[in-house]
């Protein structure tokens, strides 16, 4: 028999995470004053039970059942490895109206068109709501069922009813268990939901899609245990004013996950981009001063970006550093660079920097093209239209070499750009495309450099760089 005792248990209110006694700080989520008493715990000791089955060596186990099915949508397949798999819980998250319902009611549609059984089950919207939005995006099919619902029950028996191949919850923070004291969205309810519905994909088969709500840091919002159970989580990025929306695996059992989808919202529904680098480029006739080109990495596909930079004089004390899609403090550590390693005369001017198309630069090697952008401000240089500038800008103003370049050539190759700044011992690579010349640039004194031997007309009222 079982043994069952009873304990005292506090738990954290912002994560679920239980502890035996009061802390001050939650072990789990790091969030200070959040853990309170729970009341009595229940502890139980299992009793040793005779197996239904036996293990079965790992040479005789089926990998076919683990086979991904394509969903239909490329970008999608890319970021989950391939497709679903049978039995695979995929958690997708992201902020409010960023295009998740409208992305998986495509997913759906796609799946029912392929002959599978598909069930939708919406807890914020009515099942008319959804359809509208399914006409509108043409994820109309034959086999796609839709239902409105909130109680954990209810869709359980719907799922056993329907027996669908794929199930989609939107979502699961919306769904609340009889059984579970709380509102719907609580962490007990989030918890019980969420293990019901895995406990369902895992032994009849299905594949399931979870919609997750995010909180105002960004995180997903529930028990952390809600990403530990799923077999994929899935983060949806985007800025509400760009039709950019960017697709990213942060956990995946059945695949990589540096892989990123990219996908263009408009009023048709969401398309995916196959091949988005024209999107983050400038489409002007000449050159403008102040614009630079670089190649980035969105997990292993190389895109092109451009920087743009405005530097005017300061009309107050404090002069202004202004960014969108790049980090500010990057930025000030690059201008601190350039001013003292290459002489660039910053000091008492606005410095406005941003980038095309609503696209985020995060590594290192966007560093070259920021400076080379700035600087090309601040001497009214305009920049060839058809140079590229990889390079990571180090404090004493060396260019380090950075990951992927010969991808990232490639990629330049293709869109027709001739010219590539890039770190010191690249050349030498059996790997790089032809087409494109390669200059290899040491510092960043060197590389302001050769944009002052290429201007026609430099500016005399600015002072040389050294």
């Amino acid at each position: 028999m079982a043994k069952t005792t009873r304990a005292n248990s506090f738990r954290c209110t912002e994560c679920g995470w239980s502890s035996v006694k009061w802390v001050g700080r939650c072990g789990e989520c790091q969030a200070w004053g959040t853990v309170a008493e729970a009341g009595g715990a229940t502890t139980r000791t299992a009793a040793v039970l005779s197996p239904g089955r036996r293990p079965v060596p790992i040479g005789e186990v089926d990998p076919t059942k683990a086979a991904a099915t394509p969903t239909g949508v490329e970008e999608f397949d890319r970021v989950l490895g391939g497709g679903l798999v049978a039995g695979g819980v995929v958690l997708v998250a992201g902020e409010p109206g960023i295009g998740k319902s409208t992305l998986l009611l495509d997913v759906a549609a796609r799946a029912a068109r392929g002959g599978r059984d598909v069930l939708y089950v919406s807890g914020e919207e009515s099942a008319a709501q959804v359809r509208s939005r399914a006409e509108r995006i043409e994820a109309m099919a034959k086999t796609l069922y839709l239902a409105s619902e909130t109680d954990l029950g209810t869709v359980l028996g719907q799922i056993e009813q329907v027996r669908p191949a794929l199930v989609v919850i939107d979502s699961v923070q919306t769904l609340a268990s009889a059984q579970v004291e709380g509102a719907a969205g609580n962490v007990s309810q989030v918890r019980e939901v969420a293990a019901a519905l895995i406990a369902v994909a895992k032994t009849t088969g299905i594949s399931m899609i979870l919609v997750g709500h995010v909180t105002k840091e960004g995180s997903i919002a529930g028990p952390r245990i809600l990403e530990h159970l799923v077999d994929v989580v899935v983060g949806f990025e985007g800025e509400r004013h760009s039709r950019l929306r960017l697709v990213r695996a942060v956990k995946n059992r059945f695949g990589p996950t540096d892989e990123v989808g990219c996908f263009d919202l408009s009023d048709v529904g969401i398309i995916g981009l196959p091949d988005p680098s024209g999107l983050f480029l400038s489409t002007r006739a000449g050159s403008v001063p102040g614009t630079c080109v670089t190649a980035t990495l969105e997990g292993r596909r190389p895109l092109l970006a451009e920087v743009q930079a405005l530097v005017t004089p300061s009309s107050i004390p404090t002069p202004r550093r202004a960014t969108h899609g790049v980090d500010g403090s990057r930025i000030a550590m690059i201008t601190a660079v350039l001013e003292k390693r290459a002489g660039a005369p910053l000091t008492g001017r606005d410095i406005y920097l941003s980038t095309v198309g609503g696209v985020r630069l995060r590594e290192p090697a966007a560093d070259l093209a920021m400076a080379f952008a700035m600087a090309s401000a601040i001497l009214e240089v305009p920049i060839d239209p058809h140079l590229v500038a990889i390079g990571e800008v180090g404090l004493a103003g060396e260019i380090r070499p950075v990951q992927g370049v010969e991808r990232r050539l490639t990629e330049a190759a293709r869109l027709r750009f001739s010219t590539a700044l890039v770190p010191p011992g690249v050349r030498g690579s059996a790997a790089l495309p032809s087409g494109i010349r390669v200059i290899e640039v040491p510092d960043i004194q060197a590389a302001v450099g050769h944009l002052q031997r290429v201007a026609e007309q430099p500016r005399a009222e600015l002072r040389p760089v050294r």
